[in-house]
C-alpha cells in the first residue's frame, strides 16, 4: 500500500555546494528508481543544530515529501545510515490531515508570488 512520507535529513556542514547537491540527488534518484513519487522538496539551507552532532554545530537541512511503499523507507534509511555525509535524518508517515496541511501551506506560499506576477 502506497503511503505518503516526509523525510528531513541533515548533511554535514563541511560539504561544498556541489557535494551537497550530489548527496541530495543521490536520494532523489534512489527514490525514483525504486518507484517512489516525489511530491515536494525544500532546501532549508545551513541551520544551527539544537545540540552538537559529531562535534558540528550546524548542518545543511533538506526535506523530501514522497509517496512510496513502506518497505522502501527502511531501505532508504539504511542508505542514509551508510552515507557519511548524512549526520541525522527523520522520516514520518503523513496522515490525511498532515497531507492536507502541507498542501494548504504550499498553496499559501505560492499565492503571493502569483499576485506579484499579475500586477
Amino acid at each position: 500500500m502506497v503511503r505518503q512520507y516526509e523525510t528531513v535529513f541533515i548533511m554535514t556542514p563541511v560539504l561544498s555546494e556541489e557535494q551537497m547537491k550530489e548527496a541530495v540527488s543521490k536520494f532523489q534518484t534512489y527514490l525514483k528508481d525504486k518507484g517512489a513519487e516525489i511530491v515536494f522538496e525544500d532546501q532549508w539551507g545551513l541551520r544551527k543544530l539544537a545540540y552538537p552532532i559529531q562535534k558540528k554545530s550546524t548542518g545543511f537541512y533538506h526535506l523530501i515529501e514522497f509517496k512510496a511503499e513502506p518497505e522502501l523507507v527502511a531501505q532508504m534509511e539504511l542508505e542514509m545510515k551508510r552515507d557519511e555525509r548524512i549526520i541525522r535524518f527523520l522520516t514520518v508517515s503523513l496522515d490525511k490531515y498532515a497531507i492536507a496541511y502541507n498542501e494548504k501551506k504550499r498553496r499559501e506560499k505560492d499565492a503571493p508570488k502569483k499576485e506579484e506576477t499579475q500586477s
